[in-house]
Formats: structure tokens, C-alpha cells, sequence
């Protein structure tokens, strides 16, 4: 790929152009009919899809359209996550738009003799919509997609993440060539920013535009600006998805950042296990270095602007910003007291701004189509749209993009596709170990800052995970717990110390050795945890228990009173058993019990379970043939 040096605004137009009839054939609006014969296929990279080995799909595609000497009219590019993770690997085939799933290299050669050279559809590769069950062919037809709107995901599965003129051909980088073509002031830029009412999408939700502003009040001969690329939240995956899939969105953002506050440098913090993230970070900042749109006089103006990456070794604590500025440092992450703020006192004591990811992904977007058209989206606290991961007893884990005031219903049924296997809904956590567990009365409930605070969750950085019936909310509870007690820094009592012993009161009760009472003091506890924690690790880690609690109060009562786990979670209040009336005697069960806990003779039922010796591992219930093993 040739880099072009980019001295210019109309350097930027000319190099956008020629991209675009590049790309054009992959674009709704642009299908081109006259090249009908010819094709784009963009295959998955992302975490999810790459796990899948949708790299060794890639390579056998364009071994294959070389060996069969079609490349004049076949390309094959790789590109960010489209979303449906459960379905991967995923290519997509333009330009009708034929979305396939669960492609295997042993799949690649009935693709290109029947689509690509014959023009019929692979139909088994299709997906089959667990709601409606049918076949949708196309993106567009999917539910999953349908009720969505990507603003921060706009380029994800659209663009190759590795092509910076992919990404000036969807309009990259022309916000921040208006802004020096037009020597715009700062004022001016944030201004459109706090009307817009894009709010910080890490978790605080910080109006986005006054952080900008606070930060340029503070006069300094050198500030920085700062990318929290840290999610820790279990089953989070957003900011990992834009750097794989958009990464320039994120530097164009950190660039305007620059501009608007005077800081000339800024740091991506990102976490280690993130590899491919981290890797075209790599190659999108040194492309950008290359045709000038990082570095010294950028654009031909007078304005200096570079970025690096750090590291993070997986640290939840280092989520929270004076903890994350700790750690860019090479020190410790740990959180200080604020104030002072990031915005006066930051990296190396000088003044700093620091968003997340997503936050910065919808910055360009904002200043190219105005404040008014982001704030008429979402609802009147919060605007705009928010990405989730969606994960748990769900038919369609992955990654989406709603707009705020979406209803948790649509999100779980609509486009998550509803819970595994028919069972039933029980509770989504929303905000991770943060967050509380919202029952399904609360399913009515619009996804936006203030509905959730109201129901005693939050927002957070944007994690559901799904939970049905199968699920005990004693042990969730003490899951998220034991993760917060985990991550904790120790630099506070309240935090070090209440986590321990909250999580000692959740163990006591899973085990059946809880008194009542000890709900009282949990929520006592867990009061003081919020209103004594040095920061929002301390803070939100009592969320969980307040939520169950309030919700699900009847399954502490059933753990503590009636020594049993409705859900048959808990190993200690429940029993394996086999029925004698089903039991065939097939020896099945005993031949797979790792502790030989299981007796009986071949042909002679019935079998039974020495409870003694049973380590309730559940590994014989599946193997019975006739269903005659269950928990109780």
C-alpha cells in the first residue's frame, strides 16, 4: 500500500475520493450494478472471529482466487468486528450482501464455485433467525442489525482497519482538516461538543464537552491527552472492537482533543491481553505518522500532535483515571483522592484529559454531521447511542449499538434474540461488577444514565450479561464480589477490608450457614462501602448485593431458611441423585464419576450416589441416557 504524503485539505479530498471509488461496491447506497460480476469479500478479524480461525478462512480465499486466477474481479480484505461473535468466522459478500456465518476453510471452494462463479447462494451458511425461524440472507434482512444504529461500531465490518485511506474514504479525518483549513477556536469546537450531549461512555458519563472545557482552563506549557482503552469488566468487549475495527476514529478524536485543550501529546492506555487492538493501533498511528496526519505541522498548519500506546497488565483498578494516569507513569495503579482533577493535575502534574474509547470514536462524527443531528438521537438526559456486549443465556451474544432510551426488551428479544434454550428470563446486569441485576418486571426499562441509576444499577462502560433461571442470584452476587475483592488495590480500608468481609457474609450463606441477620448487615455494609471508598471500584462493588437483595430477596430466604439453592447453583445445598424408577442400570454414570462415587451392578438397577464421596462436579448427568441423574 502506498502512503501519500497529506499536506492539505484538498490533499485529504483528493486522496478521499480516489478511495471511495475503491470501496464503493461494499456501500448500501453505492451498490454498483454495472460491476455486479465483480465482488468484495470482507472476512471477520477481530478477536471473536480470529479465535475461529477466520485468518486461515482469509488465506485459503485468496490462495484460491489466485489459484483459479480471479483476482481482476475478486478482492478480499480482512475487517473489524461486525458484531455477531457467536456466529464467527463471518465474510460478508458485496456487493449483494450475502452474510455468512460459521465459515470453515472447508467451506471456501462451494463458496467460489456456486456464489462467485455461478451466482448461487450458499444457503447453509446463512442465518437462521431463532425468533422468526428463517433464513435472512443478506445484512440487511438480520434482526440483529435492524434494530440497531452504529455511530461508534459506523466503520466496523464496513472498512479494512489496517488501510488509512479506507478510512479517509468514509469521510476520516475531515474533521480535523476543517478545523486547521479553517483555523476554528477551540471555543467554538467545544461548544458543538456540549450541545451535542455526548456524555463520557466509560462508565462516570461525565457531560464530555465540560471535561474538554475544564481541561482548557488550566494554562500549562505542556498537557496531554489521554485514551482509556482499559475495560475490565467481565464480558465487556467495545473499546477492544473499535481499536480492531476503526482505530483512526479514535486518533482523529485524541488529535481535535489536542488541538481544543493545547496539548501536543497523548497516550493510548491499553490492556496487554488486547493483542490485535494494540497491533493495528500500531499500524494506524504509524501510517498516520507517515502521511502526515500525525507529528509536526500538521495538515500544513502550525499545529503538533503524536501519540503512543501503554500498556496495562489487566488491572480493573486502572480503569479509574488518577489510577490509570499512575500506571502510564510506570507507577503502581492506584487512585488518589480528587480533587485535584485530571484536568489540572495529571500526567506528570500537568493538566490532562482523559476519555474511553468509545467516547472519543463519536467525536469526528459529531463535529462532520453537527450537534443538532447527534442530540435529536436518544433521549432528553442522555443522547446519542451507546454500544453493549451483549453475553450470557442469550441466543445472539455480541457486540451492538442502540440508541439511547432503547428498551432492555428489544435488546434482549428483538435483537438478542431472546434466552437459550426457551428458558426463562431472569435478570441482565448491566455495568459489570459495578452494576446491579434487573429482574424481568424491569424489562419495560429504557437504557439511559438516569432509568438505570433510578433502578439501582448504572450505565457503566456497557456490559449485559443475560441471566435465566438456571441462574442462582445469591451465587451471582458473590461471583461479582469476589471479582471487586480481587481487583481492589488495598489503598483504602473500606474497600480492602468491606469486600472481604462482604464476601465472607455471600460465602457463609451459599454454604447454607447464613442467619438472617446477615442481610441486614450486608446492606448495612454494603452503604458504607459506597459512601467510604476512595474511589469507584469501592464505591459501585456493593451494587450487586443491593440489587439481588432487593429483587431477589425470596433466594437469600431460601439459602439461609430453607437450606436450598432454587436454581441448583449452590454445590453445597444440593444433592445429586439418580431416580430408581428411570434408572437402567447401563454403569454410564459410574464408568464417568471421577471419584467413584457411584455404585451399582451392570443390568441390576438401580444405581446409586454416595453423597459422601460425591464431589457434585455434574459430569453423570449428561451422559445418562435416559435422564434418570438430577440435581436436588
Amino acid at each position: 500500500m502506498d502512503l501519500i504524503p497529506i499536506k492539505s485539505l484538498s490533499d485529504l479530498k483528493k486522496v478521499r475520493e480516489s478511495s471511495y471509488n475503491n470501496i464503493k461496491l461494499r456501500l448500501k447506497e453505492n451498490g454498483v450494478e454495472s460491476e455486479i460480476d465483480k465482488y468484495h469479500i470482507l472476512v471477520c478479524a477481530g478477536t471473536g472471529c480470529h479465535s475461529s480461525k477466520s485468518n486461515l478462512v482469509r488465506d485459503k480465499l485468496e490462495s484460491e482466487i489466485t489459484k483459479r486466477q480471479l483476482s481482476d474481479k475478486v478482492k478480499i480484505f480482512k475487517t473489524g468486528c461486525f458484531g455477531f461473535c457467536k456466529l464467527g468466522p463471518i465474510i460478508v459478500v458485496h456487493p449483494d450482501r450475502t452474510f455468512y456465518t460459521k465459515v470453515d476453510v472447508n467451506d471456501i471452494d462451494e463458496i467460489i464455485e456456486s456464489h462467485l462463479e455461478k451466482g448461487i447462494v450458499v444457503e447453509r451458511l446463512l442465518y437462521k433467525s431463532p425468533i422468526k425461524d428463517e433464513i435472512q440472507k443478506t445484512i440487511d434482512e438480520l434482526d440483529f442489525f435492524n434494530n440497531q444504529m452504529r455511530i461508534a461500531l459506523r466503520n466496523c465490518g464496513v472498512i479494512n482497519p489496517e488501510d488509512i485511506s479506507e478510512y479517509i474514504a468514509m469521510d476520516g479525518y475531515m474533521a480535523l482538516a476543517n478545523i486547521l483549513e479553517n483555523n476554528t477556536s477551540p471555543i467554538d469546537i467545544i461548544e458543538q461538543i456540549k450541545e451535542s450531549g455526548l456524555r463520557g461512555r466509560g462508565g462516570g458519563g461525565f457531560p464530555t464537552g465540560l471535561k474538554w472545557e475544564y481541561a482548557t482552563k488550566y494554562k500549562n506549557n505542556q498537557k496531554y491527552v489521554l485514551c482509556n482503552a482499559d475495560e475490565g469488566d467481565p464480558g465487556a468487549f467495545m473499546d477492544r472492537s473499535i481499536l480492531e475495527g476503526d482505530p483512526h476514529s479514535v486518533i482523529e478524536a485524541m488529535a481535535i482533543a489536542g488541538y481544543c485543550i493545547g496539548a501536543n501529546t497523548g497516550y493510548v492506555y491499553v490492556r496487554a491481553e488486547y493483542p490485535i487492538a494494540v497491533e493495528r493501533l500500531e499500524i494506524a498511528i504509524e501510517q498516520a505518522r507517515k502521511v502526515g496526519l500525525l507529528g509536526k505541522n500538521i495538515l500544513g498548519s502550525s499545529f503538533d500532535f503524536d501519540l503512543d500506546i501503554r500498556l496495562g497488565a489487566g488491572a480493573f483498578v486502572c480503569g479509574e483515571e488518577t489510577a490509570l494516569i499512575q500506571s502510564v507513569m510506570g507507577l503502581r495503579g492506584e487512585p488518589r483522592p480528587r480533587p485535584p482533577f485530571p484536568a489540572e493535575v495529571g500526567l506528570w502534574e500537568k493538566p490532562t484529559l482523559n476519555n474511553n474509547v468509545e467516547t472519543y470514536a463519536n467525536i469526528p462524527i459529531i463535529l462532520l454531521k453537527g450537534a443538532n443531528w447527534y442530540s435529536s438521537i436518544g433521549t432528553e438526559d442522555s443522547k446519542g447511542t451507546k454500544v453493549f456486549a451483549l453475553a450470557g443465556q442469550i441466543n445472539n451474544t455480541g457486540l451492538i449499538e442502540v440508541p439511547m432510551g432503547t428498551t432492555l426488551d428489544t435488546i434482549i428479544y428483538d435483537i438478542g434474540g431472546g434466552i437459550h434454550d426457551n428458558k426463562k428470563f431472569k435478570a441482565v446486569q448491566s455495568g459489570g461488577p459495578s452494576g446491579g441485576c434487573i429482574p424481568s418486571e424491569l424489562l419495560s426499562t429504557k437504557i439511559d444514565f438516569k432509568s438505570l441509576t433510578d433502578i439501582g444499577s448504572m450505565m457503566g462502560s456497557g456490559g449485559l450479561i443475560v441471566m435465566d433461571e438456571s441462574d442462582c442470584m445469591v451465587d451471582i452476587a458473590r461471583f461479582y464480589l469476589e471479582f471487586a475483592q480481587e481487583e481492589s488495590c488495598g489503598k483504602c480500608v473500606p474497600c480492602r477490608v468491606g469486600t472481604k468481609r462482604l464476601l465472607e457474609i455471600l460465602e457463609k450463606i451459599s454454604k447454607g450457614n447464613g442467619e438472617m441477620e446477615d442481610l441486614d448487615i450486608l446492606e448495612d455494609l454494603s452503604y458504607n462501602i459506597k459512601d467510604s471508598s476512595l474511589c469507584g471500584l469501592g464505591q459501585t462493588a456493593p451494587n450487586p448485593i443491593l440489587s439481588t437483595i432487593k429483587y431477589f430477596k425470596d433466594e437469600y430466604i431460601s439459602h439461609i431458611k430453607d437450606k436450598t439453592c432454587p436454581a441448583g447453583v449452590c454445590n453445597d445445598l444440593l444433592r445429586i441423585v439418580i431416580c430408581d424408577e428411570k434408572c437402567v442400570a447401563c454403569g454410564i454414570c459410574a464408568r464417568v464419576c471421577p471419584v467413584n462415587a457411584i455404585e451399582g451392578e451392570n443390568r441390576k438397577p438401580p444405581f446409586h450416589i454416595k453423597q459422601d464421596v460425591c464431589i457434585k462436579c455434574g459430569a453423570c448427568i449428561p451422559k445418562c441416557p435416559v435422564d434418570a441423574i438430577y440435581k436436588r
